[in-house]
C-alpha cells in the first residue's frame, strides 16, 4: 500500500512549542516523519504550566520560525487559540479551524488539509466533526483516544491514534508489538504527543531510543500524517 510496503509509522505533535526544535532533530537524525499540529494565534507566546506537579516550559515558536523548523514535515491545524471545539456554536467551530488553516498556510507556504482536535478529556464528537467535514477544507483530524491498534480506520475526522508517549508503556508496548507484525494487509503505528512532556523527568533518552528502534526497517513506510492517509 505504501511504496510496495503493508507497515507504515507516522507521528503527531502538538502546540508549536521551543521543544519542538529538539523533537525534530531527533526525527530527522532516524528518518522518521511527523505531523505539527499548530495554534496560529498563539505563536510566540511565553508561558509554563504545571504538569505532574513539575513546572514546565511551554513557549511557542514564533511564526519567523514555522517553515524551516518543520521542513520536511508537515503542518497542520489545532485551532487559532486551542478551545475545546465541543462546546462551542458552529460559526466559532468553524472560525477556529479555518482561520487557523489560512494562517499556517501562509507561513508554511502550502496547502493544509490535516488537524489535531485541541484540549483533553472529551476533545471531539460527531457534530464537530459533520461541521468541519462540510465547513472547511480539513480532510482529517486526530482525537486523543488510543486504540492500541495498528488498523486503519474509515472516520478520518475522528482518527484515534495507536499509542500517546506520555504513557510509555503504552508507547513501548505498541512499538514492540508492531515491529514484530508479519502482515499482507496494511498497518498503521500512530503515535502522539507533546515534546513539552519530555522535559518531565528527562525522558528525552527514552524517545530516542524509541525513534532508533522504530527507524531503517527495509518493510516500513515512514510519513506525514498526510502522507500515509493520502500517499
Amino acid at each position: 500500500m505504501w511504496n510496495g510496503k503493508n507497515k507504515a509509522v507516522t507521528f503527531s505533535y502538538d502546540d508549536g512549542v521551543v521543544q519542538d526544535f529538539r523533537l525534530v532533530a531527533l526525527f530527522n537524525r532516524y528518518g522518521l516523519k511527523s505531523t505539527f499540529n499548530i495554534n496560529s494565534e498563539l505563536l510566540g507566546l511565553k508561558e509554563v504550566i504545571v504538569r505532574s506537579g513539575v513546572d514546565v516550559c511551554h513557549d511557542k515558536i514564533r511564526p519567523s520560525e514555522l517553515k524551516e523548523l518543520y521542513k520536511g514535515h508537515e503542518v497542520a491545524v489545532h485551532t487559532l487559540t486551542h478551545p475545546n471545539l465541543t462546546v462551542l456554536d458552529e460559526a466559532e467551530i468553524i472560525r477556529q479551524v479555518e482561520e487557523d488553516r489560512k494562517n499556517l498556510e501562509k507561513l508554511a507556504g502550502y496547502e493544509i488539509i490535516g488537524m489535531a482536535y485541541p484540549c483533553g478529556g472529551v476533545n471531539n464528537d460527531d457534530r464537530v466533526a459533520e461541521i468541519i467535514r462540510n465547513n472547511t477544507k480539513i480532510k482529517y483530524s486526530r482525537t486523543i483516544t488510543s486504540t492500541h491498534s495498528f488498523d486503519l480506520q474509515e472516520n478520518l475526522l475522528r482518527f484515534n491514534p495507536t499509542a500517546y508517549t506520555n504513557i510509555t508503556e503504552e508507547t513501548e508496548d505498541a512499538v514492540d508489538r508492531f515491529l514484530k507484525l508479519e502482515t499482507d494487509k496494511p498497518k498503521l503505528l500512530y503515535i502522539w504527543g507533546h515534546a513539552y512532556e519530555f522535559d518531565i523527568n528527562d525522558r528525552w533518552g527514552w524517545f530516542e531510543k524509541i525513534c532508533e528502534k522504530l527507524s531503517g526497517h527495509d518493510d516500513i513506510f515512514y510519513g506525514t500524517n498526510k502522507e500515509v492517509f493520502f500517499g
